[in-house]
């Protein structure tokens, strides 16, 4: 029988520390440790490992869900960096660990999320899960019926065109527009592709939530129906137990992480590139089989390319079990 595992990513998320994808950052900036040692993107865990970020033990107790819905002002980022002072989390100023859900832009203001829960956040992000957020915009010039038409159709934004959407005109220089996608700042980019500018971008709505009468810089913990019918949702929704860093930037390598449990011998394996895959990786040089009551061998491997900046000369420990 083997050993339990599960992905370093999701274990960091699911303890309420930050998200998957902020996990993702951590472990390329070489600020995760498993055991005392750092480990690649894609690791896996086992139980009992001990994982520390900057130091700082995860704690895995059980905590209680926290779901909060905030009405941000202009002027706030939606990051948890401490670097950036007008950060959401130092405005708010709540007493648990909490991180937002997705983004909205400094120079937007409306309804975001945050939580304490990581497991949740993919499924209300995932663009292909198709969870709507519904927006109030105004634009600098008269809004015309060939502006509503192109907008709904979809425009080019990032090298693709954007999924149709509803574009309802609510004034001479207002729309109301709902979308399932999440490109950076698209709403702003599908404007300036028409030759209108923003001027103010509201989002009044994820999913069942709404901003409502929620004043400009307060929060609110969502309602039990309102959680209820959020969970009811994304039930359905696709989610993967690498994260979200596939949307981003394609596959991660699969790198799993065991622990020692005798000192194996030795190979000189390095590896090379960014994303940490074996040199000569070639299938016709698979080795020999191992008999299944010996140790699995550990790999110490140099990482060279961005992702080894900053450890300082560190090595970071890539644990592959061998096939049986």
């Amino acid at each position: 029988m083997g050993i339990e595992q599960t992905n370093l990513n999701k274990y960091i998320s699911s303890s309420g520390f930050c998200s998957r994808r902020e996990a993702d950052k951590l472990i390329e900036q070489a600020r995760v440790t498993v055991n005392g040692e750092l480990v690649l993107p894609g690791a896996r865990i086992s139980t009992g490992d001990v994982v520390e970020v900057d130091g700082e033990p995860i704690k895995t107790s059980k905590k209680k869900p926290i779901y909060i819905a905030f009405n941000k002002p202009v002027g706030v980022t939606s990051t948890t960096d401490i670097k950036d002072k007008s950060n959401i989390i130092y405005f708010i100023g709540h007493p648990k660990r909490i991180f937002p859900i997705g983004r909205l832009d400094k120079d937007s203001d409306g309804l975001i999320f945050l939580t304490n829960d990581g497991d949740i956040v993919n499924k209300i992000l995932r663009a292909s899960n198709n969870h709507e957020k519904e927006y109030i915009v105004t634009v600098d010039k008269a809004i015309t019926t060939e502006f509503v038409r192109q907008m709904s159709t979809g425009v080019p934004v990032e090298g693709k065109i954007t999924k149709p959407c509803f574009v309802r005109q609510e004034g001479g220089r207002r729309f109301r527009i709902i979308l399932t996608q999440g490109l950076n700042r698209q709403i702003r980019r599908m404007c300036q592709y028409l030759e209108y500018r923003v001027v103010t971008l509201t989002r009044v709505r994820i999913m069942n939530i709404e901003l409502a009468n929620l004043p400009v810089g307060k929060w609110r913990y969502f309602t039990l129906p309102e959680i209820e019918k959020l969970n009811q949702m994304v039930a359905e929704s696709s989610k993967t137990d690498g994260g979200s860093a596939k949307n981003e930037g394609g596959e991660r390598a699969k790198v799993q992480y065991i622990p020692k449990r005798k000192k194996p011998a030795e190979t000189g394996d390095k590896v090379s590139g960014e994303k940490g895959h074996k040199a000569g990786g070639d299938k016709a040089k698979k080795p020999a089989p191992v008999k299944a009551s010996r140790p699995k061998p550990e790999r110490t491997s140099k990482v060279i390319g961005e992702k080894g900046k900053g450890s300082r000369g560190s090595k970071f420990k890539d644990f592959r079990g061998k096939k049986k």
